[in-house]
Order: structure tokens, then sequence, then C-alpha cells
């Protein structure tokens, strides 16, 4: 949820101040600020694609204060994560949320510009090394949107390069026969598409709306790199009763008690 102020009126020490919350049913602690993007719904859902039985590299490619990856550590107990993360801001509260967790000895911050390879080499990522990377990337085009004057927000939501750039980088990070999943608004699925292009097969998209019956407001992607499968269609993840509840299924996945259903 975005906070509105007046632009004229400076931030308060507690607006500054980095907020606790918990997510996965309390089993993770997240330090976030107020300013800039704030995780939620979208990256407790991305978290998903990580399955207890998943081994060896998980990149969580954009990772702001560490959401996804610590969300996904927690899930497969067994993997590694990485968080790449460019804004210095979010990058010291994702070390802080590491040793927060008790994460350190598995999961690690490299502070980096995802989309530039002499940045990724300079934080030590390898070429395809990773097993699965997800992403939440940049929802904005600023061609088509309103650029918030927050930098540390535009820099957040707004994908300065386009959407191609940033999965390139991500694929670039993912071995051959490995995994990218990654959420979406659902306007941007034929950009999606576009940009993965051949590089991506096996895909399965899952909608998600808000409550049945209702336009899909995002999309869950997953592909396998270097596969040629075919594409699947998948039925709808609601997440909300009539009443506004979470969905029995919405609910376990918040809960960290089951997979995405793909």
């Amino acid at each position: 949820m975005n906070v509105h102020r007046a632009t004229n009126v400076p931030p308060s020490s507690e607006q500054r101040a980095p907020r606790g919350e918990s997510f996965l049913a309390g089993r993770l602690r997240l330090r976030q600020t107020p300013r800039g993007h704030r995780a939620g719904t979208d990256a407790v859902l991305l978290a998903a694609a990580a399955t207890p039985e998943r081994r060896g590299l998980v990149i969580d490619a954009g990772a702001g204060t560490g959401a996804v990856g610590l969300a996904a550590a927690l899930r497969a107990p067994i993997a590694r994560v990485s968080l790449i993360e460019i804004d210095a801001e979010a990058a010291a509260l994702a070390r802080e949320n590491i040793a927060a967790n008790e994460l350190t000895e598995r999961v690690r911050l490299h502070e980096a510009d995802l989309v530039s390879a002499a940045s990724r080499r300079a934080a030590g990522l390898l070429e395809e090394a990773a097993d699965l990377v997800l992403t939440n990337p940049p929802f904005l085009d600023p061609a088509r949107s309103r650029v918030s004057p927050d930098p540390r927000r535009a820099l957040a939501h707004v994908a300065a390069g386009g959407l191609e750039p940033w999965l390139r980088a991500c694929l670039a990070l993912l071995r051959p026969g490995g995994e990218l999943a990654l959420i979406h608004r659902a306007d941007a699925l034929a950009d999606c598409l576009a940009s993965l292009g051949a590089r991506v097969g096996a895909l399965r998209i899952l909608p998600v709306a808000a409550r049945a019956g209702e336009p899909a407001t995002r999309i869950l992607l997953r592909g396998v790199k270097g596969s040629k499968a075919p594409l699947a269609l998948l039925a709808p993840l609601v997440l909300h009763e009539a009443d506004g509840a979470f969905t029995r299924d919405a609910e376990a996945l918040a809960r960290g008690e089951d997979a995405l259903p793909w």
C-alpha cells in the first residue's frame, strides 16, 4: 500500500524509520522503509515458486529489502539464496533482515545493477549459476506512466530500459534447464512473452484475480531456459472471497503451507 503525503512536507522520523512486518504466518520478519517499494502479496505469491525440495542456487533479482528471497529461503530449506539489489538503503535493510531471520549461512546479498554484466561480475555473481531465478520486475514503462518524484520509489517501480534487458539479465544468471519465475501486471503479459522470446519454454501462465469472476490483475509466469515445450494457460488463482477474506488457496500460500498450482 502506498502512503501519500504532500511533497513539500518533510517526512517525520517515524515515517523515515523502517517498519517491522511479518510474513509466512510470522516465520519471516521483515524491516521495510515506508519510502520506496514495499513488499506485500506479490512477494508472497512469487516466493511460493520455491518448493521445499528445491536445491541449488535461488536468485531474487531486484530483491528490495529481501522479502521474496528470504521467504524462498524459508520455503526451500536446502537451497542457497542470493539477493540482488541496486538501492543502497534497501540493500542495507536486506542485510539486517538476513541476520534478523538467522539466514546468514544460506543467504547472500549482492549489491549490484542487475542489467549490467560488469556490475554483476564485480559483485561476485556468476553467469548461468542459478537453478531458479525469481523476479518482480519494475512494473512501469516510463514512456507510458507517471513516474514518482521520489527517486527511490521510481527506481523500484520504473523499468528505465524496458522489460527486455531486465529479463535478459535474469536469464544470463540462469543455467540451461533452470527455471525463471516472475510476477507482473496482467496487462504486461504480451511484453513478458515478447521479452523472453524463444529463450524460455515450458511456460506456465497463472492469472491472479482479486475475486472470482473478476479480470486478472497479475500474472505469475514460470518457464524453463532452453526448453521447447509448449505454453500452458492455467486456471486463475483467486485471492479473496466475496466478503474480502482470503480464499483457502490464498491463505495456504500466504502461510507458506502450499505451492503454486503449476
